[in-house]
């Protein structure tokens, strides 16, 4: 196997790690600086601590993207495939947060894979993929609205009867905790993802087996890209899911940061699902200003989000699938 080719292919996972980081910011950290709970940098600096801890918290989700999705394509049609994937992947990402859209970096990758495993002859585990990406994509913005909502019910009516200055005060101290397991979660979903992507590679290469454990230097580096993306920020994000959506309170901004934190770390732990951070933080916050009244979320925003969120594996997986087919005729 080409060295060459690995070393490449590697890059540029490490490359789409970066740009998750930085297009996935916000979902960490959006609704504390709204709320003014943290300063920006403090923000960013603390979700980029957290997501480098919270890639080494486990490895289910990595396994279900490296064997789960799409049988291991070999040779060097096998590392174009997955070059192919990640290109799909970046790219999609680099035009939803040029158009500062909250959409799934998890669901570019997805689509990636499955458009460029298909343009190079390469079996889709449809199966893995329904149960695994295509039913948690559709089930876990529901229950983040309904759990976001009934989260916030259930403060609004614990405190209904304190001091409302001295409520927001509490809950925005309260915040830097909920933010923190928030980018936890999203450290042990997304560097995972991309730690598969990194073990396929090197299944191909013939430098380790299907079944051997994570190596110790591809949590590192996918866990500290994924950090670096992170520290640069994703501020046109950052204004659509902390400003545009709706405008939040220090405790509608708890109320969906545990609820998004929750539902991130039941799914990998519980079901192993590659699940999108992107979709039950804005889900949540969708959730949680309902119930202030329902017309208080821009469901016009929420409309638009909500078709991106649609569009974005059949986009990357297009993407992908031109990227393999350039890549047959120049290399292959």
């Amino acid at each position: 196997m080409d060295t060459f080719a690995l070393i490449v292919t590697i890059g540029v996972a490490l490359g789409f790690t970066y740009t998750n980081g930085f297009h996935d910011s916000a979902n960490a950290i959006a609704t504390s600086v709204s709320t003014r709970a943290l300063t920006p940098r403090a923000a960013l600096a603390m979700a980029a601590v957290m997501n480098l801890a919270g890639a080494f918290l486990g490895s289910g989700v990595a396994k279900t993207v490296s064997e789960g999705l799409i049988q291991t394509p070999e040779g060097s049609k096998g590392m174009g495939i997955l070059f192919a994937a990640l290109v799909g992947a970046i790219t999609w990402n680099l035009i939803t947060w040029y158009f500062g859209l909250p959409s799934s970096s998890s669901h570019a990758l997805f689509g990636g894979m499955v458009g460029a495993a298909l343009a190079g002859g390469t079996t889709v585990y449809w199966s893995g993929l329904l149960d695994k990406v295509i039913i948690p994509m559709f089930l876990s913005p529901v229950i983040g609205l309904l759990v976001g909502y009934l989260v916030m019910t259930a403060i609004m009516w614990m405190f209904r009867r304190s001091n409302p200055h001295k409520t927001k005060r509490g809950f925005r101290i309260a915040q830097t905790v909920s933010a923190a397991g928030m980018a936890l979660g999203h450290g042990l979903q997304d560097a995972q993802k991309t730690m598969g992507i990194v073990v396929m590679a090197l299944v191909i290469a013939g430098e380790q087996g299907p079944n051997d454990p994570i190596p110790v230097w591809v949590k590192i580096v996918c866990a500290t890209m994924l950090s670096l993306g992170t520290y640069a920020g994703g501020w046109r994000i950052m204004r659509t899911l902390g400003r545009k959506i709706i405008e939040l309170d220090p405790p509608q901004g708890f109320a969906a940061e545990t609820t998004g934190a929750s539902i991130m770390f039941a799914s990998a732990y519980l079901f192993k699902a590659p699940i999108s951070t992107t979709h039950v933080i804005t889900s949540a916050i969708m959730g949680v200003g309902a119930t202030k009244r329902v017309n208080a979320v821009r469901w016009g925003v929420a409309k638009n989000i909500v078709l991106g969120w649609f569009i974005t594996m059949p986009a990357a997986a297009v993407v992908a699938a031109v990227a393999f087919w350039i890549v047959n005729l120049a290399f292959l």
